[in-house]
This record gives structure tokens, C-alpha cells and sequence, in this order.
């Protein structure tokens, strides 16, 4: 018998037989839903996790791009398993990107309106751009992280006039920061932090206003827990009156991904940009296309506030986008 002829060769079509190609997807789409699967799970957990899960989530809608090539490879391996994987995860995936929630329609009578503006200027290397842009647009109340003391001087030089009123907290680098105000303005105590973030009473048209600059630590790998602490410290100022209504704002280089970011907007605070219905803009790194950054600019508001027109700005010689929305503040909303 001729034993070349007999010799048994495994073919495609072979039961559990996986060719070496395929043996490859497979491990590349294995790992790649792993790894995925590991952030979403934090995600769905409401918690941040430790390094590296904090800074992932900062850009989960990245995560559809790995989650799809993974698709893709188990389709093209035959592997089902992962492909049904793969489908869970894209649709979680997608359930998470929506943009948080808006509130009812505003209810009760408005009583006073004003323009905010944030803004991260990188070190005061934008403070010429914001300058501008703050005549342009505006504002009544204007939100500045990480103006040092050039910064700072040259905002008391060139809007002093328009903006006699202020709270800061001076410092070099990116610990500097600075509220404007047309409305006159009463200290707080603000929030003790590595970066500066002071706080004021505004009184808005009569009303009081209190305005709370935000500029916690980034999530660093090695400053996660300090992070945290921040956040947390600013939703404990969140709620320290809620007799009087509360505008939040600033750069909490968190996103709506971040537990601890979440966990602030528990308090019973709302995004302006949500509430007018705006899409999920990314205000971070700015020299991306809006649609692959992440937004951790934001400003929030309490319930006695509507917003509209809440914008997304350009300005030179900072990583970040600015915020500028306009709100209104009604009176006897539940």
C-alpha cells in the first residue's frame, strides 16, 4: 500500500481543525476583547479602577475601534464565541458613549440670566486668545485654570474695566486660577487642592449665586488616589448649600466616564451642555478632531438653572477647548 496515500492530512474542513491564520486572529481578537473587557467591566461597575483603567475611560469611545477589529477578526476566524463577545461589548460600548441625560423643561419663573465661560489656558499661554475671545463672547462670569502670574496680570490689565470683580488663587505654572465677574462678588473659602480653586458668591441681578472654580489633579498613573480626592473634595463643596444655587465649572480632567465625576453630578448638578441637548463635544487635547477627544471641561449647574446656547471654542496656544453656555436662572423650581 502505497503510505504517501494513506497519510491522513487535516484540511480546513476538518472538525476542530483551526489553520494557523486563523489560530492567529483568534489570539488577536482574544486579546484585543480582553483588554476591553477589563475597562468596560469598570465602567459597568461604576468605579475607576487603578492605572491604567482611569485613563482609558477618559477616551471609552476609542475603545469601539479595538472592539471592532476584534469583530472582525473572529468573523474572519470562525470564531463565534467571539464574535458574540464582540457584539456585547460594541453594544455596551455604545449604551455608555449616549450623553447623560437632560432634566425636564425649566418650571417656575426666571429671574436673572448671565453668560459663563471656561476656559484652560495651558500655563497662561493663552491668555492673549482668551482675552479675545472673552470680548467677543462676552461672558458675565469667566472661569481661568492654570494662569500664572503673567496671566493673571494681564487679565487685571486688560479686563479690569469689564470685569471689576474677582477671586483668585495666584500661582505659577498651572496652579494659578481666576473668576471674573460683572457681578459683584462675596469670598468663600473655595476648595483646597494642589491647583487652585477659589470660590465666590455672586450677587446676580439680587440673587445669590454661588460660583465654584474646578481644577482637580489629572488622573496620572502615579497621582490616581489625589485624583480622586479632588473629585471628591469638589462634590463635597457641591453640597455644602444647597439652599443657593451653584455654577461649577472649570477643568476636572474627568469625563462622563469617570465614577468619580459621576458621583458630582449625583449631587443633583447638571451639565449645561446637556441640558441644551448638546452633543458629546470633546474639549481635550484640542488638537485632535472634536470627535476623538474627550470632554473634561464642563460647566455644571444646580437644578435652578436652564442652558442654552452652550458652545464648544477654539484658542490658540492651549490643549484645551473652551466652554461658553448661557444660563438662566429660574426662581421655586422643585
Amino acid at each position: 500500500m502505497d503510505t504517501a496515500a494513506a497519510e491522513w492530512t487535516a484540511t480546513d474542513d476538518t472538525p476542530g481543525y483551526r489553520p494557523p491564520r486563523r489560530r492567529l486572529g483568534t489570539w488577536c481578537a482574544g486579546l484585543l476583547l480582553a483588554g476591553v473587557s477589563v475597562v468596560v467591566a469598570f465602567r459597568t461597575a461604576d468605579s475607576d479602577g487603578l492605572t491604567p483603567v482611569p485613563q482609558l475611560l477618559a477616551f471609552l469611545p476609542w475603545l469601539l475601534a479595538p472592539t471592532g477589529l476584534a469583530l472582525l477578526l473572529s468573523l474572519r476566524s470562525r470564531w463565534w464565541l467571539g464574535t458574540a463577545w464582540g457584539v456585547v461589548l460594541l453594544g455596551l460600548l455604545a449604551w455608555f458613549i449616549e450623553p447623560y441625560g437632560k432634566t425636564g423643561d425649566p418650571v417656575g419663573r426666571p429671574v436673572a440670566e448671565l453668560r459663563v465661560l471656561t476656559s484652560n489656558v495651558e500655563f497662561g499661554q493663552a491668555t492673549g486668545g482668551l482675552v479675545a475671545t472673552v470680548r467677543r463672547e462676552k461672558p458675565d462670569v469667566v472661569f481661568v485654570q492654570e494662569c500664572d502670574y503673567g496671566c493673571d496680570a494681564k487679565l487685571k490689565d486688560d479686563l479690569s474695566r469689564d470685569y471689576p470683580h474677582r477671586r483668585a488663587v495666584e500661582g505659577g505654572g498651572s496652579e494659578g486660577s481666576v473668576i471674573l465677574s460683572r457681578f459683584p462678588l462675596r469670598p468663600t473659602a473655595g476648595v483646597t487642592a494642589t491647583m487652585g480653586m477659589p470660590g465666590a458668591i455672586a450677587d446676580v441681578d439680587g440673587h445669590a449665586v454661588r460660583l465654584q472654580l474646578a481644577h482637580p489633579m489629572p488622573p496620572l498613573p502615579a497621582q490616581v488616589g489625589l485624583w480622586k480626592r479632588e473629585l471628591s473634595a469638589l462634590r463635597a463643596a457641591a453640597t455644602a448649600d444647597r439652599d443657593t444655587p451653584l455654577v461649577l465649572a472649570g477643568d476636572f480632567n474627568a469625563s462622563q466616564d469617570h465614577a468619580a465625576f459621576r458621583r458630582i453630578l449625583g449631587t443633583g448638578l447638571y451639565d449645561a451642555a446637556r441640558l441644551d441637548d448638546a452633543a458629546r463635544a470633546a474639549t481635550w487635547p484640542a488638537w485632535t478632531a472634536a470627535t476623538f477627544g474627550t470632554q473634561i471641561d464642563h460647566v455644571l449647574v444646580s437644578k435652578d438653572f436652564a442652558a442654552d446656547r452652550t458652545r464648544i471654542l477654539n484658542l490658540s496656544d492651549t490643549d484645551h477647548r473652551a466652554v461658553v453656555t448661557d444660563l438662566t436662572l429660574y426662581e421655586g423650581r422643585p
